[in-house]
């Protein structure tokens, strides 16, 4: 099923919904459509755009700012998929400093890495093995793109901003 962008009535990001459910919020006068894609939800007496891209009526106070949480699938999409080492499609994550070292689980110390490169690491140093990273890890600071899945469709773009960017 589609997805569409919920933006606050101050077009801040809120949240990934089904297609469906942001139609619902349009047809309930809750949100308006402010990008569609070509396809179409069809009634036995209408015809309605599919949304990508929903503004609300009415502000949403958000509570807080929730943390990133630090896991497989939060580093993958950070990192974009690709080990950091080589380039190569990720399968792995990789801890910088080892945990048998004295390094942590934390994000500024965990990478993804593809197999190669992973098992030629094992639990050495990057000055041991000579492998360099291609970019410093960090934490993100915007969650946007994981609830996307990390995939953001292109016409969201303009809405997240800075949101987009997996660069520190």
């Amino acid at each position: 099923m589609s997805r569409a962008l919920v933006l606050n009535a101050s077009f801040e990001a809120l949240c990934v919904v089904t297609s469906r459910r942001a139609l619902m919020l349009i047809l309930a006068e809750k949100a308006e459509l402010v990008h569609a894609t070509e396809g179409l939800f069809r009634s036995a007496r209408a015809c309605f755009p599919e949304p990508s891209v929903v503004r609300l009526a009415h502000y949403v106070k958000v509570p807080y700012q929730t943390r990133v949480a630090l896991n497989r699938r939060a580093v993958f999409a950070r990192d974009g998929h690709r080990c950091q080492y080589c380039g190569a499609d990720a399968e792995n994550i990789d801890h910088v400093v080892p945990r048998s070292r004295g390094g942590t689980h934390t994000w500024d110390n965990v990478v993804a890495a593809c197999r190669a490169c992973n098992a030629r690491k094992e639990d050495r140093l990057l000055s041991e093995v000579g492998l360099t990273l291609r970019r410093p890890p960090y934490q993100p600071r915007e969650r946007i793109w994981l609830l996307a899945n990390g995939a953001i469709r292109p016409d969201w773009e303009p809405y997240l901003g800075a949101a987009t960017s997996l660069t520190a």
